[in-house]
Parts: structure tokens; sequence; C-alpha cells
């Protein structure tokens, strides 16, 4: 497949489709894919006759499972750099559909996890689906959530963020929207004649109106019953704290959240909950992208990431050999070398990290 295959472009009426064009995949992001959408924004941008973006996944599966990690875990091992050039130019197109001055319509309906999340739950108009499974799972693999996704995970209500962020767990289409992550509920019966009126669209406000009255309730979800022990258990300081809350709180679905974090990197654990604070603190997106670069930077280096990789995604043997193996083994200077200023090599988009409020924490 070449590079304009994998992401396919048209316009119907003044609708510019995107379509992620990897099913074999679960359209996962790379490079190319990630250049040839920046391209199409700017191109829609400038287009006066182009009134809103659609954004789609190929095939039957979801909208996208993410990056490509394979890939990222070979140049990992081969001691590359292409990676870090890929997560550049991907938050600053995470950057760009928030900033988009047109309507960013994106069906988030399927599989939607870490990069696809960032390149949907960052349009101004996102939908879900009875399909939706929709996850920030990095920790499994040895990985900090990105793309953005601190940002939102932190600013959901309580601490839903911080349960979603650490165990990695996919929620559906009713807690998508309760954790600010989407819009609009449309069964996914509906997508076609969805598609079909917002083709017929000639302004940004029709487009608007045409996602409001296609929009339904959503099956009920599972988080607003648990809101009492989440909130009470992650707000705790520390993983081990949350943990142990988890763990003693006398609730089924608690003592199972604790049992799935501790499966997880317990470097990224810490790293991940110190990132989820950090970004709370931080005045916008840009400068939430900034530290992830930093984060994703350092742990790019570190044997988690490779590890996990290996586990889950090569071997398939789902039995990781984290180092280290413990929280307790994890240092704080562990942690915060994950933070530390790149130097040259910043993304850039916000403040540097020492000019002021926006890059305090």
């Amino acid at each position: 497949m070449n590079h304009e295959d994998s992401v396919l472009l048209h316009t119907e009426g003044r609708i510019r489709h995107l379509t992620l064009n990897r099913p074999r995949a679960l359209n996962a992001l790379n490079h190319a894919m990630v250049l040839r959408m920046a391209q199409a924004l700017d191109a829609a941008e400038q287009d006066t006759a182009v009134v809103a973006v659609l954004l789609t996944g190929a095939g039957e599966r979801g909208l996208c499972a993410g990056g490509d990690i394979r890939s990222i875990r070979d140049d990992a091992l081969a001691g590359g750099r292409s990676s870090l050039d890929f997560w550049r130019d991907e938050y600053r197109l995470n950057a760009r559909i928030a900033r988009f001055p047109k309507p960013y319509v994106a069906l988030m309906d399927g599989i939607v996890m870490g990069g696809g999340v960032g390149v949907s739950a960052h349009g101004s108009i996102r939908i879900v689906t009875e399909r939706s499974r929709i996850a920030m799972p990095e920790t499994g693999i040895g990985f900090v959530p990105d793309v953005g996704g601190t940002r939102l995970l932190g600013a959901a209500p309580g601490e839903l963020g911080t349960h979603l962020a650490l165990t990695g767990d996919a929620v559906g289409a009713a807690d998508a929207l309760a954790c600010g992550l989407a819009d609009h509920f449309v069964p996914s019966q509906d997508l076609p004649a969805l598609v079909a009126v917002l083709d017929t669209c000639t302004t940004p406000e029709a487009v608007v109106a045409v996602a409001e009255r296609f929009a339904g309730t959503a099956p009920a979800g599972e988080l607003a019953g648990h809101r009492d022990w989440i909130d009470a258990c992650y707000a705790a300081d520390t993983v081990e704290e949350i943990v142990e809350r988890l763990a003693d709180r006398g609730v089924p679905a608690a003592k199972q959240a604790a049992t799935t974090i501790l499966a997880k990197s317990p470097t990224a654990l810490k790293v991940t909950l110190e990132a989820i604070r950090r970004a709370r603190r931080l005045d916008s997106l840009e400068a939430v992208l900034d530290q992830e670069f930093r984060v994703s930077s350092a742990a790019f280096t570190g044997p988690d990431l490779v590890e996990g990789v290996r586990a889950q995604i090569v071997d398939k043997d789902r039995n990781p050999h984290w180092h280290p193996a413990e929280l307790a083994q994890v240092t704080d200077e562990d942690v915060t070398r994950h933070f530390a200023p790149l130097g040259d090599g910043e993304l850039g988009l916000g403040p540097a990290p020492d000019a002021g409020p926006a890059a305090a924490g």
C-alpha cells in the first residue's frame, strides 16, 4: 500500500472526507498517515468550498487502534530515532485538530485507542456508537498516555480519567460521553444516513445541527455507578496507595481494578499518575503535548516499552517482565527524568519549560 492509499481523501458536496485505510492493522497510524492527514487539513482549511472535515476508519472493526507500536519497538531495538520524528508530527497533528477552524467530525465507531483517540477526541464533533470501545491502554505496554490523552483524561470528572489512565480500561459510548471524550451518541446503523445528510450541508452551522439532530441516548454506562470508590481511591498521592485503597475498598470492581493495575509497568504507572496531575496544572493542550513529548522521549529509551510491545504484540505471551518489577522499586528520580527538558529537542508547541506558569509543575 502506498502512502496515498493509507489515508483516502475525497470530497462530497462541501465535506472533505478523510478515511484511515489500513483495516488489516485496525487503521494503526504510521508517520506517512500523520503527514497526509496534516496536509489534508491544511488544504481543507484553505479551500473556501470546504465547510467541514469528516474522519472515518475503513473496515468493520474500528476507527483506529493507535500508533504502529511494532515499528516503534523495532526502531527502539535498532537504536533509531524515527519514532521521535513520528511523535513530533503526530502531536502537532493533535494540536492542529484541536484548533481546526471548521467543524471536524470524527466517527468514533468500534475500537478507538491511543493514537486513534488523538485524531478524534480533539475534534469539535465527536460521535460514538454502541460499538465504541475507547481506551488509552499505554501502561500495559510500558508506555504513558500521549497524543494529548493526559489532558483529556485529566479533565474528566473527579478521578475517572486517572482510573482509565492507570488501568487502560476501555469504555463504551455513555462513559466516553461522561468523561468528555465524545459529544454525541448515534446508533451505528444510522451512520450511513448521518453521513449522507452531512454531505448535503453547505455551512458549518448546518453540520453542527445535523450532528445534534441524529444524536440519541446512549445505552447505560458503568462508570457513574462507580464514582464513589473511584474518586476516593484514585485521589491518593501515590500509585501504591491507590492500589491499597482499591484492594481494601470491599467492592469487587475496585479489587479488580487493583489487580489490573498491578499487571502494568510499574514505571509507566508512576509516570502516568504524575503526568495526569501535571497536565491538570498546564494551561493549554500545546503545553501538555510538549510535556508528553518529553515523557515519550524518555520512555523510548527505557526497557519497558520494548518489553511491553513484545509481550502484547510480538510474542503475545501476555507475560511482560518489567524493569523494575515492583512499584516500590521505581524511585522519584526514575519518574522525574521523564519530565526533564529536552533542550534543542523540545517539541516547542507551547512556552519553554522555564517560561512561567504554563510550564509549572
